[in-house]
């Protein structure tokens, strides 16, 4: 019988994330809507799941679980399950649930299946320096927070597209109001600045300390997703960014916040780094 490890538990995790985008798509074909209280039940499964073999990742590698693709995508996913089974119920949004755990899904299955993003873990990637662990944790937290964000975006463009084209069977009849999203998505919007600027505030204590140890490509691509959603929370308030085009750019903002993380992972040293014993026996 082969050893239960971190990657077990994390296997888990997402088996029950399926079960639940298994859940509502089947409620969506026969449109109906889905138990909130099952939903709720298996995401917080697959959450228990995933903080115990991140938990023991961490242990592992003596810190938060950020030092490799594999670390940060699985983080993303645990911090947007984080902020669902804490806010989400608060939302009442039957497809946030279903939404939810879609994102998760599938930020933790392509984790956990390309084995090259886990082929090597480093051990004490912040040096043992608390400041920065915290501000990784704080910027990969924000970055759960655009994931929901993107989702209710994604349901502003259905609900708009469907409006335009007086569609109200099918999936529609479970969004909310035009208004309901907009508020919501505008709520998130500031969270997730709000959190990665604190991010970036609590890394500056230590760059401006220490400046040589700050990587060059790691900064451009964490500012520029600040200040991207930075401008795009300027741009909303303003009523310049609205509708279409706001739910258009959160959802591309997303994948560009995805994207910034091979830079942030490659800008590592890997000489910290040592082979993943999993991938290591393959």
């Amino acid at each position: 019988m082969p050893p239960i490890t971190d990657r077990t538990w994390l296997w888990l995790a997402a088996a029950c994330y399926l079960a639940g985008v298994l859940l509502g798509t089947l409620s969506l074909l026969r449109e109906r809507k889905h138990s909130r209280a099952l939903m709720y039940f298996i995401l917080a499964a697959g959450y228990a799941f995933q903080t115990f073999g991140l938990y023991l990742r961490g242990m592992a590698v003596k810190g938060c679980p950020l030092g490799n693709t594999f670390e940060l995508l699985q983080f993303t996913a645990w911090s947007a399950a984080t902020l669902y089974l804490v806010v989400g119920p608060a939302f009442r949004l039957s497809l946030l649930g279903y939404g939810t755990a879609l994102l998760s899904a599938g930020l933790s299955f392509a984790a956990l299946l390309v084995p090259a993003w886990d082929a090597a873990r480093r051990v004490h990637v912040f040096g043992g320096n608390a400041w920065i662990e915290f501000h990784a944790a704080l910027a990969l937290f924000s970055y759960g927070v655009f994931g929901l964000l993107a989702l209710v975006a994604l349901m502003y463009w259905i609900r708009d597209y469907g409006l335009r084209r007086k569609h109200v069977g099918g999936a529609y009849v479970f969004l909310p109001s035009i208004r309901d999203l907009d508020h919501i998505g505008l709520r998130l919007l500031g969270a997730g600045v709000a959190l990665l600027a604190a991010s970036l505030a609590v890394g500056s204590v230590w760059w401006l300390r220490e400046p040589g140890s700050v990587n060059l490509l790691k900064l451009l691509a964490t500012v520029g997703v600040f200040v991207a959603y930075a401008l795009a929370l300027a741009l909303r308030l303003r009523q310049r960014l609205v509708g279409r085009r706001w739910a258009l750019a959160c959802v591309l903002l997303f994948l560009a916040a995805l994207l910034s993380i091979v830079p942030v992972d490659s800008s590592r040293q890997p000489l910290d780094s040592a082979p993943a014993p999993e991938a290591a026996s393959r």
